[in-house]
């Protein structure tokens, strides 16, 4: 497959879990890939290597995508390495909490990397797509964004995350630049294998399971196939959503 031969992709928490799963299949359909992480390097090698296993081509990218001069240079690095960069993922994040309060210091440090880091990196890929009249960005929210969640800061950066995404597919939708969100239910990730396990989620969720990266992975290529799709919200959730 070779649809997006010549594109250059970034996914910001690319090399675990659901951004692992976007990464192998941007790279499956011909993008050269940008992984970025932020601690675990040898994950990211991991999904480079996979990708030019395959005969991908792939660079792994250690950046802070909260820290605006990280970000900056990080997307000069991917155009030096790869060349311009047309499809931005931005799925890097932190949990929720489960906790009843929020502290300061926990809400600021969820907003910084669930929400501000969408905005910094698509600020920083803008100008480039703008030229080129083309470019995807893609935001991951999650159902809390609507149905709300436990963590009052989760919640709050998942909500912003929708609003950034109608905002800029609003002011850009002249411009040959597609912005849309895809915001997953329960999906069988390390982090959410005990609750899995447990199965005391999955026995909500009307198709009776948990979904998997991969089912994720598709959304986000749809909505960067699909020229006609902007200012919209993907939810990937196996119908949790209308119960």
């Amino acid at each position: 497959m070779s649809e997006f031969k010549g594109r250059v992709a970034l996914v910001t928490g690319g090399s675990r879990g659901i951004g692992k799963a976007i990464s192998l299949a941007l790279a499956g359909a011909g993008a050269a890939v940008a992984v970025n992480y932020r601690e675990r390097v040898a994950d990211a090698d991991a999904v480079v290597g996979e990708i030019r296993g395959h005969n991908g081509s792939a660079e792994a990218l250690g950046c802070d995508v909260s820290v605006g001069s990280s970000v900056q240079t990080m997307v000069r690095t991917v155009e030096e390495r790869l060349g311009p960069i047309d499809i931005l993922v931005n799925n890097a994040g932190i949990a929720a909490s489960h906790g009843n309060e929020t502290t300061e210091e926990e809400f600021d440090r969820t907003i910084a990397i669930n929400l501000k880091s969408a905005f910094l990196c698509t600020e920083a890929v803008l100008p480039g797509m703008r030229e080129r009249r083309w470019g995807r960005i893609i935001h991951l929210s999650a159902m809390g964004a609507r149905a709300g969640s436990r963590s009052v800061a989760y919640g709050a950066a998942k909500a912003g995350l929708e609003g950034l995404t109608r905002s800029y597919a609003l002011q850009l939708a002249k411009e040959g630049v597609t912005v849309n969100a895809v915001a997953p239910g329960l999906i069988d990730t390390e982090m959410t294998r005990m609750l899995i396990d447990s199965g005391s989620t999955t026995a909500r969720i009307p198709v009776g399971r948990a979904g998997t990266t991969d089912e994720i992975a598709q959304a986000v290529l749809l909505v960067v196939t699909n020229g006609y799709i902007t200012g919209q919200t993907i939810s990937v959730n196996g119908g949790a959503s209308f119960c």
